[in-house]
């Protein structure tokens, strides 16, 4: 346990207290506070290992980079209490807040830029998981018609599927090239219980218990906060409704972060099941239904669960 003097003395600089009210709200890397703290790298490296050694901050490694965030401990919980008050007597705290939605902004455009260039050239060049020994995996565990959300539907292939069986299908891709090129191959395969529509994983533009089932297929590496995204899942499903989720199993090949913008290297069995009974799913199973022979063998995870 960190002494409480130690973290209140951590806490108690007005610049430390400027990372701690940002990293309250998202993780963040070095490059990011210090474009949005406007300070410099050295200065925001000394602040964040002493914000660790007091056991107030934690980070994991992506890529490149390091993101930090606040740690959940009942230390840090008595620090975050006192973040709330503190955020009224920090005169840069509202500019600081504003400088960071901007920079995770930059980060969400950069992911989105990815795949607006790979915009109808996805199912032509490879994407790892995307074996069709997967889907249909998936495909046997859906009972329709249904109404089906597809969430991080890319460029709608795998819409077009669920379409031949569904009541109806709705495909919700960030990226707008995505979302044009879904829209003109189901206008071109005459598939018209097929809405397309332009949103975020966190914030899904589909009504409270209006759907079925949600797909997740080979994209819920790709958000920046996946338990989020299942919690949006859990909100859209009507009871009984059904969540499917297809992605990679964990995996150490790095370059998948540059090459396909994962924001995640996979995710564990284990992993995935707590984070779907955290966002309120019951009857949770995960397994392992593919392994890939070329290297680096990504291996296909298929989770289900039931909202009840």
């Amino acid at each position: 346990m960190a002494s409480i003097v130690k973290i209140l003395r951590a806490a108690a600089d007005p610049n430390r207290l400027r990372i701690l009210l940002l990293l309250k709200e998202e993780e963040l890397s070095v490059a990011e506070l210090q474009e949005a703290l406007t300070m410099g790298q050295s200065t925001i490296s000394t602040h964040l290992s002493q914000l660790k050694r007091a056991g107030l901050v934690e980070d994991r490694r992506t890529g490149k980079n390091n993101l930090y965030q606040l740690v959940a401990t009942e230390e840090a919980r008595v620090v975050e209490e006192m973040l709330g008050r503190a955020r009224s007597e920090i005169a840069e705290a509202t500019r600081d807040q504003t400088a960071m939605r901007r920079v995770v902004k930059k980060r969400q455009d950069r992911m989105r830029s990815f795949f607006d260039s790979m915009a109808g050239r996805l199912g032509k060049d490879y994407v790892p998981g995307k074996s069709w020994r997967s889907i249909a995996e998936a495909l046997l565990r859906l009972l329709p018609p249904m109404e089906i959300a597809d969430l991080g539907a890319g460029d709608g292939s795998f819409s077009l599927l669920l379409a031949q069986s569904a009541a109806k299908v709705i495909a919700v891709d960030s990226s707008a090239r995505m979302i044009e090129v879904g829209r003109e191959q189901a206008k071109r395969q005459g598939a018209d219980n097929i809405e397309f529509r332009l949103g975020d994983f966190e914030e899904v533009p589909i009504a409270d218990a209006s759907v079925d089932v949600v797909f997740f297929s080979q994209s819920l590496h790709h958000a920046q906060h996946p338990e989020r995204a299942l919690h949006e899942a859990h909100r859209i499903l009507r009871t009984g409704g059904r969540i499917v989720v297809l992605d990679l199993a964990k995996h150490r090949f790095e370059e998948a972060r540059e090459i396909y913008a994962d924001e995640w290297l996979g995710f564990s069995e284990a992993e995935v099941e707590a984070m779907l009974e955290k966002a309120g799913f019951a009857q949770v199973q995960a397994s392992l239904v593919d392994k890939e022979l070329e290297t680096p063998q990504f291996q296909t995870l298929l989770a289900v669960g039931w909202k009840g």
